[in-house]
């Protein structure tokens, strides 16, 4: 093999290698940089919308017929969080946890669902996942 190409090939492992070790930082930089200001921050910013999903849960849906989440759900009990995705039966197929708080919302408390990505609906679901805080995964379990 000539010099030539063992140059060539020596500048792009170098440049391959660089580019991977940038990355890497970059990845470590972007993932793990924190301070405990940061913690006390976020957790405030995450009870808040706790807060609001309890608020929500509790009768601040827009309900056509009064009925309100927990008079089905005492303090979010029986919705297990922790089990989904699962199958639904009234739905019909494996669905996560806001596709089913929307069927309630459309049935039981017969109003429009909420897009995934609505902020009540993230209240909703952090309040309910909240109350269960430390009960072990069990995807699909029934």
């Amino acid at each position: 093999m000539n010099s030539r190409r063992r140059g060539v090939r020596g500048k792009r492992l170098l440049a391959a290698l660089s580019a991977a070790a940038l990355a890497g930082a970059a990845t470590v930089a972007w993932g793990d940089e924190f301070t405990q200001q940061d913690l006390v921050r976020w957790q405030g910013e995450y009870m808040s919308v706790v807060k609001k999903g309890e608020q929500l849960f509790h009768g601040g849906l827009d309900s056509k017929n009064t009925v309100s989440c927990d008079q089905c759900h005492p303090d979010a009990a029986g919705i297990h969080p922790e089990t989904y995705p699962k199958f639904q039966k009234q739905l019909g197929r494996v669905v996560v946890l806001g596709e089913m708080i929307n069927w309630c919302i459309m049935n039981p408390l017969q109003s429009k669902p909420l897009a995934l990505d609505d902020p009540r609906m993230v209240a909703l679901q952090a309040y309910i996942t909240q109350q269960r805080r430390g009960v072990a995964l069990a995807p699909g379990k029934h």
